[in-house]
């Protein structure tokens, strides 16, 4: 045989080797295993069976977490089948709100949850920004295939959901979400890569810790650059960013948990340049205003009525104010002024007014009130009083901060409407209010969105059981991944999310609907994707940003039939939707399949 024969025969026989139980026969002979396995020969079900039962017998989710890790690390095609079968049970394991804990002790379990991989990403200290070249260099080395990547989510983990700083421990929140990318909306696992920026701590906690795994010095400021390097902090980001796309120029680029100043700048300085988005900023955004349209066609009032108060007033705030505006001036007509208007902000200090008398960081000073007079509010309870809202909308991340006080009052401003009340803080521990203690205070009238799950809720009065929307970025965030890979935009623009928030409040099936639910079921969440990416790809040809042939061709042949040309109605054809189906990746089903697969596109169990 030729030597390309018996290296096309060796790769099969290794890929056989990966299927594991399910490894047929004839690889067993060759590979010399007779005697040395078990003799029973099973099919990918069983195998995902043993897993599901296996990980469904650990007694914490911590555990849980860490076994899914180590199964990720061993075996990929079993691990994402685990996840797409199983997604209602997996899904809070691998992201919100487990992943939360496994961040927390991160440094500690790091070591035994990825047992067969030299790394699982890009590590990215201060003195490796001026030899970045070579560190990029050092991760396409490490890839067994040698397949550049498509997507990268990044960190600094200097903010970490409601847990504040910390630091490389932050790692797991790009793992966990570049998994969701590939379950949800089918990006390819060999072609992601999770990218913590270890510029340090500022955390006492994790600088005392003996054990913990990131670089030992504070963080470098805006301006002033660190002792420990002569790069201050944009400087250094910039410098990581620009090599990424020099080695990767069709990477797109996903900011995620950087402090909130960071993550106005970075998004601000890129996102006119490159293909890049924040999620806590835009996708937050996205999948909040998807709801927000839903909740406002159900709540008995015209949209220009809502008066909307937010507490909490971070990135993630802001990011989906913006958006809720944005919705209220193209849908509904209503001057930017005059949308700016319905809203309200709460943060640490009271409502954020001009004349508040502190300096407001700049991304607040947008929505400080002029109209206020004299008048301060210093608590949510004052300007509850204050502002009376339709809406109350909570990214505060302080635990019960909306009250049975709060809560009730709530329902008593809003008794000709249904009050929206949005606890979107996560992870649990951190949400404003639960979905029972929102019910209970509103007489089951509210219309509610969290952003971390609850348990339905069961009306003692009626027996009717109510399940609880939650606003996920999990939603929108795997979409406008997969529709950038695919259609290759020179940028994201503000019109391209909205879209997706217009597809995912158009997705709601006629029983959703009947049921008065903001979201589509969990369940069909890989459907939704593909819709909601058809939408993004479609706004984005509208725009004339794509620079992807291909798509350009089956958009412009295949446009959705619309009064208004100008219109962003998040609307598309069966044509482009089949066409992004066919190409979402999705674990194989046969162990027939994997090799083929394997053998043809690489295998995923390499990467």
């Amino acid at each position: 045989m030729s030597e390309t024969g018996d290296s096309r025969r060796n790769s099969i026989e290794l890929v056989g080797a990966k299927a594991g139980t399910a490894m047929p026969a004839e690889m067993r002979q060759a590979l010399n295993l007779r005697g040395l396995v078990p003799a029973s020969i099973e099919d990918f079900s069983k195998q995902e069976m043993r897993a599901f039962q296996q990980l469904m017998a650990k007694p914490t989710n911590l555990e849980k977490y860490e076994f899914l890790a180590s199964l990720r690390s061993i075996n990929v095609n079993l691990f994402f089948r685990l996840v797409l079968n199983h997604f209602k049970e997996v899904a809070p394991i691998i992201y919100t709100p487990t992943v939360g804990e496994a961040c927390l002790n991160y440094s500690h379990i790091y070591p035994f949850i990825y047992p067969c991989k030299t790394s699982v990403g890009m590590f990215i200290t201060l003195n490796d920004v001026e030899n970045i070249d070579a560190v990029i260099e050092n991760y396409r080395n490490s890839m067994a295939e040698h397949i550049d990547p498509e997507i990268t989510v990044i960190t600094d983990g200097s903010r970490i959901l409601g847990l504040g700083d910390l630091g490389i421990n932050g790692m797991g929140i790009p793992i966990g979400k570049l998994q969701l990318y590939v379950a949800i909306a089918g990006l390819n696992p060999g072609r992601t890569l999770p990218i913590v920026l270890d510029f340090g701590t500022n955390s006492k906690k994790y600088l005392n810790d003996p054990l913990y795994l990131g670089t030992r010095q504070p963080r470098p400021d805006d301006e002033t650059v660190s002792i420990y390097c002569h790069l201050d902090f944009y400087r250094a980001a910039d410098k990581v960013l620009a090599a990424l796309y020099r080695a990767f120029p069709d990477l797109l680029v996903q900011f995620e948990d950087f402090s909130t100043d960071h993550a106005f700048g970075l998004l601000k300085n890129w996102r006119n340049k490159a293909l890049c988005f924040n999620d806590d900023i835009q996708g937050t955004g996205c999948v909040i205003l998807g709801g927000f349209i839903s909740a406002v066609e159900q709540a008995g009032i015209p949209p220009r009525d809502q008066r909307i108060l937010f507490v909490g007033a971070g990135s993630a705030g802001v990011g989906v104010a913006k958006q809720l505006i944005e919705y209220f001036v193209i849908e509904h007509r209503i001057p930017e002024e005059q949308a700016k208007a319905m809203f309200w902000f709460v943060d640490s200090r009271g409502m954020i007014t001009a004349n508040r008398g502190d300096k407001l960081a700049q991304h607040k000073v947008y929505f400080a009130r002029h109209d206020n007079g004299d008048t301060q509010c210093t608590s949510i309870d004052e300007a509850l009083e204050y502002v009376k809202p339709t809406a109350l909308i909570g990214l505060s991340t302080i635990y019960k901060a909306f009250n049975e006080r709060i809560l009730t009052r709530m329902n008593e401003l809003n008794t000709d409407a249904r009050p929206i009340i949005f606890p979107l803080s996560n992870p649990d521990k951190k949400a404003e209010c639960t979905f029972e203690e929102a019910m209970q205070c509103t007489n089951n009238r509210v219309l509610f969105a969290s952003g971390t799950a609850f348990p339905e809720y069961t009306v003692p009065e009626t027996g009717e059981v109510r399940v609880p929307a939650q606003g996920n970025n999990m939603y929108v965030f795997p979409a406008i991944g997969l529709g950038a890979v695919l259609c290759k935009p020179s940028h994201i623009t503000d019109t391209m999310i909205y879209a997706v928030s217009k597809a995912l409040a158009n997705s709601l099936n006629e029983q959703e609907r009947a049921r008065g639910e903001l979201y589509p079921r969990i369940e069909r969440i890989r459907d939704v994707a593909a819709r909601l990416t058809a939408a993004f790809i479609t706004q984005a040809v509208r725009e004339g940003c794509v620079r992807d042939k291909h798509w350009m061709e089956i958009v412009q042949s295949n446009m959705p039939q619309e009064a208004d040309s100008k219109a962003v109605t998040g609307l598309f054809t069966k044509r482009v939707l089949g066409e992004v189906k066919t190409l979402m990746w999705a674990p194989a089903s046969s162990v027939e399949q994997y090799i083929v697969e394997a053998i043809t596109y690489g295998n995923p169990d390499d990467i």
